[in-house]
Parts: C-alpha cells; sequence; structure tokens
C-alpha cells in the first residue's frame, strides 16, 4: 500500500467536508419531508379516521424520482436517493402528491432550506480553517516557513489536525512555535545545499516601508504584484479579507466606488494586514475606520490618484488614536532616519508560554516592531 500524498490527504480532508455539508442537507431535507407527512397523516386521520395506506414502493421510487432530481440541487438528491431508506422517502412523497400536494411547489422549498444548512455547514468548516491562519499569523513570523505552511496542499489537513489537537486540550501555539524553532534549520539547510543565497529585500517590502508597515511583519520577499500570494503572505485569511473589504464599505456609506479603489489598489494587502494586526489586539476597527467618512480631505485632487489617497487615508485613520480630532494633522515618518535606525532583521513573535522566542529569521521584516507576545490560550 503507497502512503497517501499531501495533495492526496488534503483533497481527502475537503471531500469529507463537502460530504459532511451534503449529508447535513439531506437530515434537513428529511426533517421537513417527515414534518409534512406527519402533517398528512394527522390531516387524514382527523378527517377520516384513519390514514391513507402509502404506495407501492417500487412504484413510488418510479414515480417521483425524476421529480426529485428536477427539482432538488443535484449533490443533494443523489445523496438523498443513495440512502438506504430512498424507497420509504419515495413512498411518503408519492403519498404527500396523492392527497393533494403539488411536489413542483413544495420541493423546490425543501430545496431551500437543504442548500442554506449545506451552505451554512461548509462556511463553519471554512470558518475553522481561517481560524487556524489566524493562529499561524499569530505565532509565527513572516517568512519562508509560514508561507510554506499556508501554501502546503496539506495544509487543510494540517488545520484541521490543529483543531482536534485543541479539542483534546493541547496548546497549539505552543506547538506551532516549537515546531517553528525545529523547522527553520531544516529549511537553511535545504537552502544552502541547493545554493540558494538568502533572499534579497523586494522592491515591494522597500517602496511600503513607513507608515504602511510600521510594526507589522512583513516578509523580504512580499510580492504586491501578485494579490493572491501577498495575502497568504501577510497571512490574511479570504474571509477576513472579505470581512475588512465590507467593513471599508460599511465606513463609506454612498461611497462605494470610492471603497472599491481602495480595495483594488496596490496596496490593500497591507492595509488588510494592518486591520488583521488591530483585530488580533482587540482595538476598534470600525472606529477607527469611521475616520475615513469624517476626515474627506482624501477626496481632494485628480481622479487617477483617489485610490493612492485612500490608502494613506486607510492608514492614518487606523494609526491614530481614538479620539483624536479629525482634522489632526497625519503622521508622518522620516524615512531615512527609520531606515538608519532600523535593524536589517526584526525580532520574531515572542513563543507560546513556557517556550522560548521563536528564533529570528532572514524572512522576517527589518522594521517590525517588538510587541507583546501573542496569545497562548485557546484560539476559540
Amino acid at each position: 500500500m503507497t502512503t497517501p500524498t499531501p495533495e492526496d490527504r488534503a483533497g481527502e480532508a475537503f471531500a469529507e467536508s463537502a460530504a459532511e455539508a451534503v449529508q447535513t442537507a439531506v437530515m434537513a431535507a428529511r426533517l421537513v419531508m417527515a414534518i409534512a407527512d406527519a402533517a398528512r397523516r394527522q390531516q387524514q386521520r382527523t378527517q377520516k379516521g384513519k390514514e391513507d395506506d402509502l404506495p407501492a414502493a417500487e412504484e413510488a421510487v418510479t414515480t417521483v424520482g425524476e421529480d426529485v432530481q428536477r427539482l432538488l440541487p443535484s449533490d443533494i438528491s443523489t445523496a438523498l436517493m443513495g440512502e438506504a431508506d430512498w424507497p420509504q422517502l419515495a413512498q411518503q412523497l408519492l403519498a404527500l402528491r396523492t392527497a393533494g400536494v403539488d411536489l413542483d411547489q413544495v420541493l423546490p422549498r425543501v430545496g431551500e432550506i437543504a442548500v442554506n444548512v449545506r451552505d451554512q455547514v461548509a462556511a463553519k468548516a471554512s470558518e475553522t480553517t481561517d481560524q487556524w491562519v489566524r493562529a499561524v499569523r499569530e505565532t509565527l513570523p513572516a517568512g519562508p516557513v509560514r508561507e510554506a505552511i499556508l501554501t502546503s496542499p496539506a495544509w487543510p489537513e494540517m488545520a484541521a489536525t490543529m483543531a482536534r489537537l485543541e479539542e483534546k486540550g493541547v496548546n497549539v501555539r505552543e506547538v506551532l512555535a516549537t515546531a517553528h524553532n525545529e523547522v527553520m534549520p531544516v529549511d537553511q539547510a535545504v537552502a544552502a545545499k541547493l545554493g540558494a543565497a538568502e533572499p534579497a529585500r523586494s522592491r515591494d517590502a522597500q517602496l511600503s516601508y513607513g507608515p504602511l508597515t510600521t510594526g507589522l511583519d512583513i516578509p523580504r520577499d512580499l510580492d504586491l504584484g501578485d494579490r493572491e500570494r501577498a495575502l497568504r503572505q501577510l497571512a490574511i485569511a479570504p474571509s477576513e479579507d472579505m470581512k475588512f473589504a465590507r467593513m471599508v464599505r460599511e465606513a463609506l456609506p454612498g461611497a462605494e466606488r470610492e471603497a472599491d479603489l481602495l480595495m483594488s489598489s496596490h496596496q490593500w494587502p497591507l492595509v488588510a494586514a494592518r486591520m488583521a494586526d488591530m483585530e488580533s489586539k482587540g482595538q476598534p476597527l470600525a472606529e477607527h475606520l469611521a475616520r475615513l467618512s469624517k476626515d474627506t480631505a482624501w477626496q481632494q485632487g485628480s481622479q487617477s490618484q483617489a485610490g493612492r489617497r485612500l490608502v494613506q487615508a486607510a492608514v492614518d485613520a487606523l494609526r491614530k488614536p481614538v479620539g483624536a480630532p479629525a482634522g489632526e494633522s497625519r503622521v508622518t515618518v522620516n524615512t531615512v532616519a527609520a531606515r538608519s535606525t532600523s535593524p536589517s532583521v526584526g525580532p520574531t513573535k515572542a513563543a507560546a508560554k513556557g517556550t522560548a522566542a521563536a528564533t529570528a529569521t532572514p524572512g522576517v521584516a527589518a522594521h517590525r516592531e517588538a510587541g507583546p507576545a501573542p496569545k497562548t490560550g485557546k484560539t476559540r
């Protein structure tokens, strides 16, 4: 027997998650149909003193099978008709039709309920995975090891394993921090064997230096030209990216076009990283973002530069303390002085309680500020 590859295991984890969502949806559909059948039986007992006999199973399967396939989503109808008790369910459906129920009206509504349940289960599974993206971001420094974890084909399986470990009372953040310290020498040894040089600081990392990134954990090879990769490098989960975009739109009512300019800008991943960092520290994001609609200086100037001005305004709004006057001068940074005083390698985040701090690596941002140790408790 061959050992499953990471791709195979990840595919199995994804398939299991999708199958669980569909099976839960089928349970919901069966519940609705059982309720409808109970109502039919009760009405017949009340009006006629007895229930009508169910039609023959073979007839029911043949008669209503096509309707179920036609009126329910394909994944749900396939799973429903694959159940061992499908003949009994078909009998109930045919009995409903015989009693005067229009299945063309009822089954689509059953399908809507089932789809809603399916999507809720799938969203919950995605939320669980995103929870561990946040845990990785808050525990490990930006760099090749963190990016390797989040881009690995085995990531879904790793996230599921972290969830199971946490359920058993394991401090997963401590495990992550310790594993990072153990893996870094391996990564460096493999790189040395392959003759790989230390990655140079990318142009994006250099140009982003200053208010956009001060205090944030930025990888040396930051690639803002590839939006999806940049978000992964900054460990921003897709659901977080969507949530932060929604918060910006809510902060700019009636200015959806301008909000979209900010979200489509080259630097948006850095703005999202700032928001994620603030959220992890419990800072009131909505209150900070509200300044965008109060201090509208960003509206002045050419339309072609509106996105750039909005990025600066968003960073100012996020960095300025809550309660500061809206018209207060924006934060300015002497980048020359900052570069001259910044170390070439910043500190990594402290490991969980009782664990040594992660070893500094070339992948950590040069201007990352030291901050409090990450939370060591459970992530939920």
